[in-house]
């Protein structure tokens, strides 16, 4: 972001593109909840109504009851024309639309009061209506009309308690009963309607509640009364003309209503579409929970109101955020010439123009007092860098100065380090002398004078009796000189002895372990040797010697007593090089992990009190010099650790003349 117009820009705009949002998220957040509360306010109200029209329903019935027990005329067929009595019910019966009405006298009362608590209430001179459930076997004994009416195939529906029952047969019936306490005649009138299918019933809730709305939008409301968790009279559609008779609620409605008895008002997913719902538990004579009343309205035209909405408020807010941003950038404009100037006199100087100035950009306020400020700076830079130049060029000599002191430092360094080496070899030499002492104490001259003496004195038969003995002693006496004049090799300092020169590392290797065979003898050390064909490389055979000893003798002290020493030469390429590899590898404890890393260091050793800590440094050192690497790892076999390996590699002669 390099435009300062960018940045003015969204330093102005942030607060509208960022907190605006933010406060219509909240704002309609808040609004959404409140949107959401009416709708279940409004759902609540239809319960309400709903509840209201069966409740009358209910008293209705028990009032137009005791209205035909308590007139003159049921009176009269009593007493005078009890023949009458059946045709003046049925009439009464059609007159108030119910399915059953029947008179019980005193005398046979007691088993059904015993059955319903509406009739018992009623054989003690009180009025009762109220919601009971009727068994197939009592709506069969009443009318099999009824039975049949009520009978229900259920229908598998998604989301409710899983069910074997093929079909709801039983009957939820209004049930009302009223005292009899007429002259010549106690007793009980008990009537019923039936609300299985009474689709009449079902759709005066419906009119009542949906059909007068007032709503801006249009309600599609349904209603739907409930035997258990069965829909036994309904307007729900799943189809065009098909009603929902026989589909059951869900397993969270039936819960929470049914059992838990609670009043629901939410969103609910009835049939085929969510509703916004509320589900009333309806309870029968007995107290129990048998049913349901519920209302609701569609769901998605409100949804669609209210993401029209949301719509309306994201696109007024994105139209007055793009009308601010070309009404912005025409009032400041006044400021972005005179900071793009000054970006541009900044883009000079850093290009390396320090002579580039803003001038006078004709501005007296807080603008023009910056760009001033900054021409300020900008002379004091100069000046300032011309200081600098001046400084560079002394300080340019002091650095040749001291290159010249660090130069000679360095070389006394190198002396320093080579005299570090020929203390390393003194160090060795002195540790193989202590182990061949033994083998040296008697003058060989002295030896070897003696044996020539027994040659001569000795008769020509009695010497061919010893004469194998003899050459064992001149074996001997040869093996002793030949350690000797090893040992002074490789004690002569590199620059009184031998330099640099092409060879086989196969000798020198041997001859090495000849100057420890006294260190690998007294141990219980087998050593193995795998030497293939290499090439030659070029090296101060003293110097690889020193290296060689200084890993066998590690090996040796590692392996404590026994072990297995293992050299292997064989030709290996390095980066496209070709060199030969020697490595040295023992059976002792290996090397912990967090040492690897400084086994080259100098003066680090794990004999405290015992070595100098110089021996690989030194090993590195003259290895390196060649052109050639040392590296040091552990060897790991089925996942453990069985000893150290050194590996040397030194490159070809012939490749390192070529180069």
């Amino acid at each position: 972001m390099k435009s300062v117009r960018l940045r003015l820009l969204l330093l102005a705009l942030l607060p509208l593109a960022v907190m605006m949002p933010l406060l219509l998220v909240v704002a309609m957040a808040r609004w959404n909840a409140d949107y959401d509360d009416v709708l279940i306010v409004n759902v609540e109200s239809d319960l309400k109504i709903a509840d209201q029209y069966l409740r009358q329903l209910k008293n209705g019935t028990g009032d137009d009851l005791a209205a035909i027990a308590g007139s003159a005329r049921f009176a009269q067929v009593l007493s005078d024309r009890p023949h009458l009595q059946l045709d003046f019910l049925d009439r009464e019966r059609a007159r108030l639309q119910l399915d059953f009405l029947y008179y019980l006298p005193m005398r046979s009362i007691d088993r059904d009061a015993r059955r319903w608590p509406v009739i018992e209430r009623a054989s003690t001179g009180l009025l009762a209506s109220e919601i009971d459930i009727f068994s197939a076997a009592d709506l069969d004994a009443i009318s099999s009309e009824l039975s049949a009416r009520a009978r229900i195939p259920l229908i598998e529906t998604e989301a409710a308690v899983p069910t074997t029952r093929p079909a709801e047969d039983r009957g939820m019936v209004i049930h009302s009963a009223a005292p009899v306490t007429v002259e010549g005649a106690r007793g009980v009138l008990v009537a019923g309607r039936l609300l299985n299918r009474d689709l009449d019933f079902i759709d005066t809730i419906n009119a009542l509640v949906y059909l007068g709305d007032s709503h801006r939008i249009s309600r599609k409301g349904t209603a739907t009364l409930f035997l258990g968790d069965t829909r036994v009279s309904t307007n729900v559609r799943p189809f065009e003309d098909v009603r929902a008779l026989g589909t059951r609620v869900s397993r969270a409605v039936r819960n929470a209503v049914l059992i838990e008895g609670e009043t629901w008002l939410d969103r609910a997913f009835v049939v085929n579409d969510w509703y916004i719902s509320g589900y009333l538990p309806l309870t029968d004579s007995f107290g129990d929970r048998v049913g349901m009343l519920y209302v609701g309205f569609l769901e998605a035209p409100f949804a669609a109101a209210k993401f029209s909405a949301y719509w309306t408020v994201v696109l007024s807010f994105l139209s007055v955020l793009l009308l601010s941003a070309p009404l912005f950038l025409w009032l400041a404009k006044g400021i972005f010439a005179p900071l793009e100037k000054m970006s541009r006199t900044m883009g000079r100087v850093e290009r390396g123009d320090l002579t580039a100035r803003n001038g006078h950009i004709g501005r007296q306020d807080e603008i023009g007092q910056v760009s001033a400020h900054l021409d300020s700076l900008l002379d004091q830079v100069q000046e300032r860098d011309q200081k600098l130049r001046d400084w560079a060029e002394e300080l340019n000599e002091r650095v040749d100065q001291r290159t010249a002191e660090l130069r000679a430092a360095n070389e006394k360094l190198e002396a320093t380090f080579k005299q570090l080496v020929m203390s390393e070899k003194l160090a060795s030499i002195g540790e193989i002398t202590a182990g061949v002492a033994h083998e040296i104490n008697n003058p060989v001259a002295v030896i070897q004078g003696n044996v020539d003496v027994v040659r001569m004195t000795l008769p020509p038969e009695a010497g061919a009796e010893v004469a194998t003995e003899l050459d064992l002693i001149d074996n001997q006496i040869l093996r002793i000189s030949a350690i000797v004049g090893k040992l002074l090799q490789f004690a002569r300092p590199s620059e009184f002895g031998t330099f640099e020169e092409s060879l086989d590392m196969a000798p020198v290797v041997s001859d090495c372990l000849v100057l420890v065979d006294h260190v690998v003898t007294k141990q219980a050390i087998t050593v193995e040797k795998d030497f293939e064909t290499s090439p030659q490389v070029r090296i101060d055979p003293g110097e690889l010697q020193q290296v060689v000893i200084n890993l066998i003798l590690n090996a040796a002290q590692a392996m404590g007593g026994s072990g297995t020493l293992t050299l292997t030469l064989r030709e290996l390429d390095h980066d496209g090089a070709p060199g030969a590899c020697l490595t040295v590898a023992d059976t002792g404890p290996g090397i912990a992990e967090d040492v690897l890393p400084s086994v080259f260091n100098p003066f680090y050793t794990t004999r405290l009190g015992e070595g100098t800590g110089l021996g690989l440094s030194i090993s590195q050192t003259l290895i390196q010099r060649v052109g050639g690497y040392i590296t040091a790892d552990n060897r790991i076999v089925d996942g453990s650790v069985t000893g150290a390996v050194f590996t040397i590699w030194l490159p070809a002669a012939q490749a390192e003349q070529a180069a």
